[in-house]
Formats: C-alpha cells, sequence, structure tokens
C-alpha cells in the first residue's frame, strides 16, 4: 500500500496481557492514495521499534507499506479516537512481519501531494463557525465536525 500520511498520533503503552510486567506500545496513522480512500493504520511492537517507526516520518510525507494485517475494524470504539475511514477495515502492523518505507512524495507520485489538503469528512457534514455561535444552546452537548482555517499563530 502507497499513501500519504494526513494524520498521526503519539506514542502510547498499553500493559502487555502476554508478558505479566512488560508493555507494548503502539500509535496510530492514517494514509491516503485517493481523494475518496483513506484508511488508519496501527503498528505495535517493543517501544524501541514503535518510538523508531514513529519518529521516522511525519504528516505529508509518503510510505509504502509491506505485509500489514488487515483487519475488521470495531467502528464505535476505533472512530471514537481515529478519523473514521470508508473503509469497513484497519491495517495492523508488526515489528516482525510489516515494512514501512518512506520516501518523497515527489520522488513517488506527485498527485499523492494534493491529497493532504482535501477533507476527510462529507462537505454537507460540517458546521461552520458563525453556525455553531449562532446556535450554541441547542447545540450543547453535541459532536459537531467543525472546518476552519489557521489565520495566526502567535504565542
Amino acid at each position: 500500500v502507497i499513501g500519504v500520511v494526513i494524520g498521526k498520533t503519539d506514542v502510547r503503552s498499553f500493559p502487555d496481557r502476554k508478558n505479566i510486567g512488560s508493555e507494548r506500545y503502539t500509535f496510530n496513522f492514517t494514509i491516503r492514495d485517493s481523494p475518496t480512500y483513506f484508511i488508519n493504520v496501527q503498528p505495535w511492537g517493543r517501544e524501541e521499534y514503535i518510538r523508531s517507526l514513529s519518529e521516522s516520518f511525519r504528516v505529508g510525507d509518503c510510505v509504502t507499506i509491506e505485509n500489514p494485517l488487515i483487519q475488521s475494524k470495531e467502528a464505535e470504539r476505533e472512530e471514537k479516537f481515529n478519523p473514521v475511514t470508508p473503509s469497513c477495515y484497519k491495517l495492523l502492523l508488526s515489528e516482525n512481519h510489516s515494512v514501512v518505507k518512506t520516501s518523497s512524495c515527489y520522488d513517488t507520485d506527485t498527485r499523492l501531494l494534493s491529497l493532504l489538503h482535501l477533507p476527510v469528512k462529507d462537505p454537507q457534514d460540517y458546521y461552520s463557525l458563525g453556525d455553531i455561535v449562532a446556535n450554541g444552546q441547542s447545540l450543547h452537548g453535541r459532536v459537531l465536525n467543525v472546518l476552519a482555517a489557521v489565520m495566526s499563530v502567535s504565542k
């Protein structure tokens, strides 16, 4: 699978159920290879492997993923913490079987770069900031999708 990384989380750890007293490490990232299709990827492994993999690429880089495990996703649980994807699957990566190679999108396919700027949600599924201000009370407690642009950054 070749795609551009459009999102990435920080590394985190969980107690290893098989080896009591040790931990397994993971992080998530999302890759996209067309305007319509993108998928979440979750590597698992030892701390050294996961930290090294996480530091080897960033959002905007192109990656080639070899030998992932394709697994059905548990939509409610997984999409609570990851982008909602059009696929009913996710990719799992393991230290022993999977390989992630990074390259410049210019070297791989310049069309992938344009995918970085496309929203991952339906254009009809957003609220504007004006709508939120005007209807704030009636929207209280609801989860909303907001599409906004950063105008400036300062201290």
